[in-house]
């Protein structure tokens, strides 16, 4: 079925009657599928403007079908435009909810929304988190998207972690499959099982992200400079949301201590996500940051992942992992 590339259920069958029978005409295409003729004139219509019928340049008056190698090209180049068009919105709508709770939370409790609270300076940041932590008392819920941790910040957070699993409480951290590469990271990820503490890691993760007991976040209010501020948020309707965010996340994410198993083609979850970002038209620099890595070493991946493809271009790259079962149709 190709109704998740736009074509809708009358119009894939009057296409593929005419890869079947080129010469059918308006009428014996229509007896054939048990249509009415208006409908298969509609279809054709559907069909014409996305390029999948054309004037035949043997039999004037007369459509052909594109062959199916072009027209599945087109179709998906289509749904390609509209996934980056709307994958763009979804990133301003983001960002968008971010500057709203910026210029909504105000410092004074006078002028503060319900539920959300902002943080401006690193300090106001950090004076919070160890008051937050000293209160918590049953779990604590974090990502972590750096593909490598400072000294600085491991030093930092290291008496904070140990005294909530000396307490008892439950800390489950996802971080990015690339700390997998970086020895101080994997350490520190370690160190924290041994206490006590869960880890996991994923191809890609959202946001920035601190849950404490189920009602209260913080999250950065730039993902660019997390020492800019933040948001404490307690309402009701967006921890629920969060909540459900980081779950889905956990269930999918591998436990540090397992080598990520391979998926489709034998493509790891970090391989796979760079085909997706790649077929949906993102950059070295932008799959870069999405994965934790380099600019460099998401070259070299897209580099590789086409090679295996034999794809010359990333659109290329984008139907022949689709073709050879890498991504499903519908992305």
């Amino acid at each position: 079925m190709l109704t998740e590339l736009g074509l809708d259920v009358t119009a894939e069958a009057v296409y593929r009657a005419m890869l079947s029978r080129p010469r059918a005409n308006v009428a014996e295409l229509a007896a054939g599928l048990g249509a009415s003729e208006e409908a298969v004139r509609r279809a054709l219509d559907e069909l014409s403007e996305l390029a999948l019928v054309r004037p035949s340049a043997e039999d004037a008056g007369r459509l052909r079908a594109v062959s199916p190698d072009i027209g599945m090209e087109i179709l998906m180049a289509r749904r390609q435009a509209q996934l980056s068009a709307q994958q763009q919105r979804l990133d301003a709508s983001r960002a968008a909810a971010v500057q709203l709770i910026a210029e909504y939370a105000e410092l004074t409790p006078e002028t503060s929304q319900p539920g959300v609270e902002q943080l401006v300076g690193l300090d106001r940041i950090r004076d919070r988190l160890v008051s937050l932590t000293h209160g918590t008392k049953k779990e604590v819920l974090s990502f972590s998207p750096d593909s490598v941790l400072t000294e600085a910040a491991i030093e930092a957070s290291r008496p904070l972690n140990e005294e909530l699993l000396g307490r008892g409480v439950r800390m489950r951290t996802i971080y990015l499959d690339s700390v997998r590469n970086s020895r101080p990271t994997i350490e520190h990820a370690n160190w924290l099982a041994r206490l006590g503490g869960e880890v996991r890691t994923a191809a890609v993760l959202p946001i920035r992200m601190l849950i404490v007991d189920g009602s209260t976040a913080l999250i950065p209010v730039s993902s660019d400079n997390t020492a800019d501020g933040a948001s404490v948020l307690t309402g009701e309707g967006m921890l629920t949301a969060l909540l459900a965010l980081f779950e889905t996340a956990w269930a999918t994410a591998h436990p540090l201590a397992d080598v990520a198993p391979c998926g489709a083609g034998g493509l790891t979850a970090q391989q796979s996500t760079a085909i997706r970002l790649l077929a949906e038209g993102y950059t070295d620099e932008a799959i870069a940051k999405r994965l934790g890595v380099s600019p460099r070493t998401a070259r070299r991946i897209a580099n590789e992942l086409m090679e295996r493809l034999s794809a010359r271009s990333r659109f290329e790259a984008g139907v022949r992992a689709v073709q050879h079962g890498w991504l499903s149709a519908h992305l």
